[in-house]
C-alpha cells in the first residue's frame, strides 16, 4: 500500500510504498487491549506499603469478654473490620505487576494498531524533520506549518536539537522508533513518522 507524504515539494515523490502485511492488519480490539494494559502494568513501580493485622502497632489481648456484655464478638483491636485495625490484603513494596505478552502478540498488537491510525487518518508521513536550533519557537512554527497540536514524533535517530526544542511543548513527544510505545499512539491526536522512522519500525515488527 501507499502512504502520503506531507510537505513534499516534488510531486513526483509525494508518495511511499510500506507493507501491507504491517499497516493494512485487521482490527483486533482484545489484542490492543492485552497490549496496552501489559505496557501500563509493568511501567508500574510498587511505591505503596501499608500494614496488615499482625504489623499495626495494637495489643492482642481481648478488648472485652466474649459474652454478657451486650457488644459484638471482639478478638484483638488489629482486626481489619477496626478503625486503626490493619488491612485485608495490604499493598507490599515487592508486589509484581508484571503481566507477560509474547513478542509475536506485541508486534501484531503494534502493526493493528499503526493499520488502525492509518484508517483513522491519524498516521501522517513526512521526509524529514529536523531542528536547525534548540529554540522552542522555531520548533512551534514548524508544527503550525503542519497543522499539528497534539502530535507524537517518531524519527529513525533522534536529533538532539529536535529533542530539545520540543521538550517544553505541551501535548508533544518525539521519541525514536526503538522507544515507540502502543500508549504514545493510541493517546496523541496524531502520528506523525519520518520516512526513516518508518522504514526502521517496518524490520523490527517484520
Amino acid at each position: 500500500m501507499e502512504l502520503k507524504l506531507i510537505g513534499a515539494k516534488d510531486q513526483k515523490q509525494s508518495n511511499i510504498d510500506v507493507s501491507d502485511d504491517l499497516f493494512n492488519r485487521e482490527y483486533n480490539e482484545s489484542l490492543v487491549h492485552q497490549v496496552v494494559t501489559s505496557y501500563l502494568s509493568n511501567a508500574r513501580s510498587a511505591t505503596r506499603a501499608q500494614k496488615g493485622r499482625s504489623e499495626v502497632a495494637k495489643s492482642t489481648r481481648k478488648p472485652w469478654r466474649q459474652k454478657g456484655t451486650g457488644r459484638a464478638r471482639a478478638g484483638m483491636a488489629s482486626s481489619p473490620i477496626w478503625r486503626g485495625g490493619g488491612k485485608i490484603f495490604p499493598n507490599s513494596p515487592d508486589e509484581n505487576y508484571r503481566k507477560k505478552i509474547n513478542k509475536k502478540m506485541y508486534r501484531a498488537g503494534m502493526s493493528v494498531i499503526l493499520s488502525q491510525l492509518i484508517r483513522d487518518g491519524r498516521l501522517l508521513v513526512i521526509d524529514t524533520l529536523s531542528a536547525d536550533t534548540h529554540k522552542t519557537k522555531s520548533f512551534v512554527n514548524q508544527l503550525n506549518s503542519l497543522g499539528l497540536k497534539e502530535v507524537v514524533i517518531v524519527t529513525g535517530e533522534l536529533d538532539s536539537n529536535l529533542y530539545l526544542s520540543s521538550r517544553n511543548v505541551p501535548h508533544v513527544y518525539v521519541t525514536e522508533v526503538q522507544n515507540v510505545d502502543p500508549v504514545s499512539l493510541v493517546k496523541f491526536e496524531k502520528a506523525l513518522f519520518t520516512v526513516d522512522g518508518i522504514r526502521k519500525i517496518e524490520e523490527l515488527l517484520a
